[in-house]
């Protein structure tokens, strides 16, 4: 798809495309905006290279789609609360967004998207999974989605978030959210499975069991390669996804490298 000096090449049938001939450190058009928001309803994760961008202007691009999302725990740069802080080098006991997982679904309302620039690559490695939710839940069997729709499931942020930033968190509260397990895309229609491991706790409907089960076959099932894309980062390189409809895992497989980056998240809304 081209438009002009933009063009939209897909990465694969199902998720990811990347996007070229837009600077994302410039404010937005009308008719741009409108190309960038269709991609991303259509491919649920899209990237840009080469973008020499300051946070500054990576917040502005941010504010075109929306409110922009405070993180609950995780550092951010100094003066810019919306600009997150992604890091891992030599001296890390983690690195952000190791398993599958849409970002702090923990939240009453989380986020809707999710703009990661990364500026410090390792020589090799730090690659990002996308998967698609719309065919995570349209590949389930007919009884298994008939059982889930309707259901919700508790998602806390204690369960990442708690010693993860900060050693002294003692007394701090964490999010935590009732979600529906398949939730409807407010600009799509589509219906997506919305559980992830990183914050997924218990389905309220079944018993701790059923739904410890429950939960590992769908997280096994999330990973199921052909529902996803491989992203392959560069210096500058930009991605943006719908964390409505898509979830990711970042592989740490460069360390004792360094990979670091800033993250702007838009707000979303109420999953129903």
């Amino acid at each position: 798809m081209a438009s002009n000096r933009i063009d939209i090449r897909p990465l694969t049938p199902r998720i990811g495309a990347e996007i070229s001939g837009v600077n994302l450190g410039e404010p937005l058009d009308k008719s741009t905006f409108d190309i960038i928001h269709q991609a991303l309803m259509d491919h649920l994760v899209i990237f840009f290279r080469d973008q020499h961008i300051t946070p500054e202007q990576q917040i502005a691009f941010g504010r075109h789609f929306g409110d922009l999302h405070i993180h609950p725990a995780a550092p951010s740069l100094p003066g810019l609360p919306e600009a997150m802080i992604i890091h891992a080098d030599a001296n890390s006991s983690y690195a952000n967004g190791e398993d599958w997982h849409s970002d702090v679904s923990c939240d009453e309302v989380p986020p809707m998207g999710s703009i990661l620039r990364i500026h410090t690559l390792p020589p090799f490695g730090g690659d990002t999974l996308f998967a698609n939710m719309y065919t995570a839940f349209e590949t389930l069997s007919p009884p298994i989605r008939a059982m889930l729709d309707g259901m919700t499931a508790l998602h806390d942020g204690e369960l990442l978030y708690r010693g993860r930033y900060t050693n002294s968190d003692s007394g701090r509260v964490y999010p935590k959210a009732v979600h529906p397990v398949i939730r409807t895309h407010p600009v799509t229609g589509k219906k997506a499975l919305y559980v992830n491991s990183f914050f997924t706790s218990r389905i309220l409907e079944l018993s701790k069991a059923e739904s410890a089960a429950v939960l590992q076959m769908l997280f096994r099932h999330i990973e199921t390669p052909e529902f996803s894309c491989r992203f392959r980062w560069q210096q500058n390189s930009v991605a943006f996804w719908d964390n409505r409809a898509a979830q990711h895992q970042a592989i740490w497989d460069y360390f004792p490298a360094t990979r670091s980056g800033v993250r702007v998240t838009v707000a979303g809304d109420r999953p129903f």
